[in-house]
């Protein structure tokens, strides 16, 4: 009896496994709610960055506008594309996606994924100066944003160039994350070695294993994630760009008048104790030299092979607050000419608002956009999509 009870459960777990796995993905997607897309759009969901259905069924969509970043996209406040758009109905819907730790790389496998849906589609690309550390994305900011589905998906891309996408396996083998993936790496290495006999082999499992994760998806898919709070603001509705600005100053002014560098008042609060160490603390730094710029080209050669149609937006430092940590200015100033010399020369548009970097309210703290910055982004997002930049 004892056996009995013991293999019971271990049996029924495996049966239901097993039918979940053999269920068809088009009859699991006929249980995704129909709003699915239109809820998910400001959710800020991980699962739905590292999954494709979702992003999928939005780019099938002509009302989306997607938006591409990283932490920035979760300052949400009444000047914040998703709010300004909501009461201002310009003729599309801003779909964010991004988190933390999203950078050139983690946004290009996800490009790849939808390579075959990118042609002709306008989107907007945040991109945020500190990424450009020395080394480009470290471990903690990869792993947590990395997709092993779009990792897999990646192998078996045939929407891209091959050379391409061998760049980028290549890269992406530089991380625990997939390196700690018997499988994923086995089948990445046999393909840069063109080791025909293990990608035979391997092939069929790895196939198998990315069938589990598009199911895993669809089943993410279904429920509704937990939305970051956000109330929809009128007071932006129907003004002038000019009263926008004034608005935005305004309320930055009261929510950081608790220091001289015009920083919200919780940031810093959070600073103030170890004020002191901070000032001079990065004198020898710079943007300049970074592999993030390779992994950005890389980013920008999926985007053009894909022949989508994106507006990148280059963000400022906080200039006062760069100054009194020592950050060289010449190690910002180059790096904002360099960033935008490389989107120019792919023939892509860019919003370049670097002049900003000393200008009150910007910035919401030491690196996030915020109030005012997101007035010349709106500004730059509704050029954009009605082709007058």
């Amino acid at each position: 009896m004892k056996k009995r009870f013991l293999f019971g459960p271990i049996i029924l777990a495996f049966l239901l496994f097993f039918t979940m796995i053999m269920i068809p993905n088009s009859w699991l997607a006929a249980f995704v709610p129909k709003d699915r897309v239109e809820t998910s759009a400001t959710e800020l969901n991980p699962m739905m960055f590292q999954g494709t259905y979702l992003q999928s069924k939005m780019l099938e969509d002509p009302k989306y506008l997607p938006i591409y970043g990283s932490s920035e996209l979760s300052r949400l406040d009444q000047f914040h594309p998703s709010n300004y758009f909501k009461v201002n109905n310009k003729g599309f819907t801003p779909y964010l996606v991004g988190k933390g730790g999203s950078q050139s790389l983690i946004h290009a496998v996800n490009f790849a994924a939808h390579a075959d849906q990118l042609k002709g589609k306008k989107l907007v690309f945040i991109i945020s100066p500190q990424w450009f550390q020395k080394k480009g994305s470290d471990e903690a900011h990869f792993a947590p944003n990395f997709s092993a589905l779009q990792a897999y998906d990646l192998l078996f891309n045939q929407h891209i160039d091959q050379n391409l996408k061998k760049k980028m396996i290549k890269r992406m083998l530089k991380y625990h994350a997939v390196k700690n993936d018997a499988l994923l790496a086995a089948i990445y290495k046999a393909e840069l070695k063109q080791d025909h006999m293990t990608l035979s082999l391997l092939t069929p499992a790895a196939k198998a294993y990315r069938n589990v994760l598009q199911k895993k998806d669809l089943y993410y898919s279904m429920a509704e994630g937990t939305a970051p709070d956000r109330t929809i603001s009128q007071s932006v509705k129907n003004k002038s760009w000019g009263e926008l600005k004034q608005m935005a100053a305004q309320v930055g002014e009261k929510e950081s008048r608790s220091n001289q560098f015009k920083l919200v008042n919780n940031a810093f609060k959070k600073i103030k104790p170890k004020l002191k160490k901070l000032k001079n603390s990065k004198k020898h730094m710079s943007y300049v030299k970074s592999v993030e710029f390779n992994d950005f080209q890389m980013m920008m050669d999926v985007l053009k092979e894909s022949g989508a149609e994106p507006l990148f937006i280059s963000v400022p430092v906080h200039g006062k607050w760069y100054d009194y940590t020592g950050f060289p200015k010449k190690g910002r100033t180059d790096y904002y000419a360099k960033i935008k010399k490389q989107i120019e020369a792919e023939g892509f548009q860019v919003a370049d608002l670097t002049n900003h970097e000393y200008d009150p309210y910007f910035l919401k703290d030491t690196i996030h956009l915020g109030w005012k910055g997101w007035v010349y982004v709106d500004k730059a997002i509704e050029d954009f999509y009605q082709n007058k930049l």
